[in-house]
């Protein structure tokens, strides 16, 4: 099986950083309608090569040199606010992994990847948003340590139904 590497992203991940968060995109994370063409680029000056982390799968594989690395998955992590008294927070604002990578660990693989990038920035707390109805993903980040800290009821109306904004967070300090 190939293994899963976390890099930071670079201008070159662009094109299948798009391609991943268009294919990835589902009504149980987006409180946007899906994407139409034309694309918008997936980095712009609001969203950095460097905010975001990539899994990429290495070694063999079919169609592939070896050592070549394929995009299966992306987190965005960024400063919660520009507030000097906020410096201390980094909130995840984005998680995508490839429907041929799931079940795979790489989402874990990014949240611990996520966790250790905020503590080498300085940070002592990761936050997240997460949808009320997003059951799978809010299992993730529970066994990987973050506490709901707040619920929005309703907060969005998605698809014909009510949805919750769920906040979560924890320390990096343990």
């Amino acid at each position: 099986m190939p293994e899963t590497r976390i890099r930071m992203a670079v201008p070159a991940d662009e094109a299948a950083l798009g391609e991943l968060d268009r294919a990835t995109w589902s009504p149980l994370h987006a409180v946007q309608p899906a994407p139409e063409p034309p694309y918008r680029p997936f980095f712009d000056e609001r969203h950095l090569p460097e905010d975001y982390l990539v899994a990429e799968e290495v070694g063999d594989a079919p169609g592939r040199s070896a050592g070549a690395g394929a995009v299966i998955g992306y987190l965005r992590l960024v400063p919660a606010t520009p507030l000097a008294c906020n410096r201390h927070v980094r909130q995840i604002q984005g998680l995508a992994v490839a429907e041929s990578a799931r079940g795979r660990g790489v989402a874990r693989a990014l949240l611990r990847a996520a966790c250790a990038e905020a503590r080498r920035q300085g940070a002592r707390r990761i936050t997240l948003r997460v949808l009320g109805h997003n059951a799978p993903a809010r299992a993730l980040y529970a066994s990987e340590g973050f506490a709901v800290e707040g619920v929005l009821p309703g907060e969005f109306f998605l698809d014909g139904a009510y949805v919750d904004d769920v906040l979560m967070g924890r320390s990096l300090t343990d």
